[in-house]
């Protein structure tokens, strides 16, 4: 079991959806928070909610985690003001959801450097600290479509399989530096925020479109539990298994469940 009282988080994304309510969670546990964010508004708003609460000062930081030089700066400023991070949650993320030919250069370039080049970032940056105290937690939001490709999701999708592949290769690594700091890797389906406005699940029984506060709780406890992967529904870890199916067969399945259709009338925060 890892501890939350007391110890120091930073999350990415952390003014809106599950970034802002994993923020509460912690901190109604007692975990000072660092909260990373791009937009000033919400993460001025986010900051007062955790302040009101009475427990640990909360702080806040504007970063644009796309952008490394920023992401090691803020990350500097962090650790000055609330010292040594101990659990880091990456949880910043975009999505377009567009056809692979409708989608714009700059979005597919944007959506890699929030979604895949900013883990690097981040974590590069607050790593080192964690491995000299051989004591922290690195958690990666990623996505079930790390899983299996969606269509209008290629660049998400992709995005989302490097993440899963970066948690993946980072665990393995830690276990020789430094075994006392965890990994855990996050594979939701689709979450009720903004994002994703518009999605739809063709058998909500089986796949159903998730409650931010049921994933936000999840991954609290999946880190107090040091649960290396978190998937959600729990059919999730049935879709490594589909793999072993033709690929006709495969593609039927996915099509079936209504996975390729999930996007459709996707709207988005647009």
């Amino acid at each position: 079991m890892s501890e939350i009282a007391g110890r120091h988080v930073v999350i990415t994304g952390a003014a809106s959806g599950i970034g802002r309510l994993m923020a509460l969670e912690l901190a109604g546990r007692g975990a000072r928070i660092s909260a990373w964010d791009i937009n000033r508004e919400r993460l001025d708003a986010t900051i007062a909610e955790l302040n009101a609460l009475g427990r640990e000062p909360a702080r806040g930081f504007i970063c644009d985690v796309s952008n490394r030089e920023t992401v090691y700066r803020v990350a500097a400023e962090t650790a000055a003001a609330g010292g040594v991070v101990d659990i880091l949650i990456n949880n910043a993320g975009m999505v377009s959801g567009k056809r692979f030919l409708e989608l714009p250069d700059d979005k597919i370039e944007a959506t890699f450097a929030i979604n895949t080049l900013s883990l690097f970032w981040v974590t590069k940056a607050l790593l080192p600290a964690m491995i000299e105290h051989n004591r922290g937690h690195v958690v990666t939001i990623a996505s079930a479509s790390a899983l299996i490709g969606v269509a209008r999701l290629t660049d998400y999708s992709a995005s989302k399989w490097a993440a899963m592949a970066f948690d993946e290769s980072l665990r393995a690594e830690l276990y020789e530096l430094a075994p006392g700091v965890r990994t855990t890797v996050v594979c939701p389906y689709y979450i009720d925020t903004g994002m994703f406005r518009g999605v739809k699940s063709r058998f909500p029984w089986l796949l159903p479109i998730l409650k931010e506060d049921d994933v936000a709780s999840r991954v609290v406890r999946a880190i107090e539990r040091n649960q290396a992967r978190v998937m959600m529904p729990w059919i999730i870890y049935l879709v490594p298994a589909m793999r072993l199916l033709p690929v006709r067969l495969f593609d039927w399945v996915a099509t079936f469940l209504g996975i390729n259709a999930s996007m459709d009338e996707f709207v988005g925060r647009g």
